[in-house]
C-alpha cells in the first residue's frame, strides 16, 4: 500500500498540477495530440467504411488493408518517423502514428455497421421510391449509428492511452510525467501518471457513452 500512498500525495500535491511541467499542462497537451488524431481518423475512415458499406463492395478489403495497421506496433511507426524528416516536425509524428492506430476501428465499425443493417428495411425504402441517398441518410446511417459510436468510442480509448508514447520522442502530454518519474526513479510519479491516463480514458469512455445515448435513436422496447 506504500506505492499507492505515496502516488496519492503526488496527486494531491498542488506543485504538481501548475506550470508548464505540472499535471494541467501535461493534460492540455494530451487532449490536444488525442483529439487532433481522433479528428483526422475519423475524417478519413468514417466516411470511407460509411460509403463502402452502402456500396456493398470493397470493404472487406479496405478493412483489411486497415488493420494491417493493428499488427505494427505505434511505437515503431513513431521510431520511423523520428528518423525521417518529420522528426523536427513538432506532433506531427505522434499525431500520425496515433491516426494509423485510430483507422482500423473508426474503419471496420463504420463499414460492419452500414451492412448488418436489415436489408428488408433497406428494400422497403427502395421500393418507396427513395434515393440511393436517401436510403442512406435516413434507414441506413441512423441503424447503423450504434456500431459506428462503439468503433468512435474504441478509438478514442485507444488513442488517449497509446497517446502517452509522445513522451519517448520528447513530446508533451501525460506520458512525460511517467518518463519523468523513471528518470528520478520516482515509483510514486511513474504510478500517478498512470493513474492519471486511465482516469482520463475513463473519462473520455464516459463522456462518449452519453453522447451517444443522448444523440442516438435507440428503437422503442417492446
Amino acid at each position: 500500500m506504500g506505492v499507492v500512498t505515496d502516488a496519492w500525495a503526488w496527486l494531491t500535491t498542488g506543485a504538481h498540477w501548475t506550470g508548464e511541467e505540472g499535471v494541467g499542462a501535461r493534460l492540455a497537451e494530451h487532449v490536444y495530440v488525442s483529439v487532433l488524431a481522433l479528428l483526422i481518423a475519423g475524417a478519413l475512415a468514417l466516411p470511407l467504411g460509411l460509403w463502402l458499406g452502402h456500396l456493398g463492395r470493397g470493404g472487406a478489403l479496405a478493412v483489411n488493408v486497415s488493420n494491417v495497421g493493428r499488427a505494427v506496433p505505434v511505437f515503431a511507426v513513431l521510431a520511423l518517423f523520428m528518423v525521417s524528416p518529420l522528426r523536427n516536425a513538432g506532433y506531427v509524428p505522434t499525431v500520425t502514428a496515433l491516426v494509423l492506430f485510430a483507422i482500423p476501428p473508426l474503419l471496420t465499425n463504420a463499414y460492419v455497421g452500414v451492412r448488418e443493417v436489415d436489408r428488408a428495411a433497406v428494400r422497403a425504402a427502395r421500393g418507396m421510391g427513395m434515393t440511393g441517398g436517401q436510403v442512406f441518410r435516413r434507414v441506413e446511417l441512423p441503424l447503423a449509428a450504434p456500431v459506428v459510436m462503439t468503433g468512435v468510442r474504441s478509438a478514442a480509448v485507444q488513442v488517449v492511452a497509446t497517446a502517452t508514447i509522445a513522451a519517448m520522442v520528447g513530446q508533451g502530454g501525460l506520458g512525460r510525467i511517467i518518463t519523468a518519474g523513471f528518470a528520478l526513479y520516482d515509483t510514486a510519479q511513474v504510478v500517478a501518471g498512470a493513474v492519471l491516463v486511465a482516469l482520463l480514458a475513463l473519462v473520455v469512455e464516459g463522456v462518449l457513452v452519453a453522447l451517444d445515448r443522448l444523440l442516438v435513436p435507440r428503437p422503442p422496447r417492446t
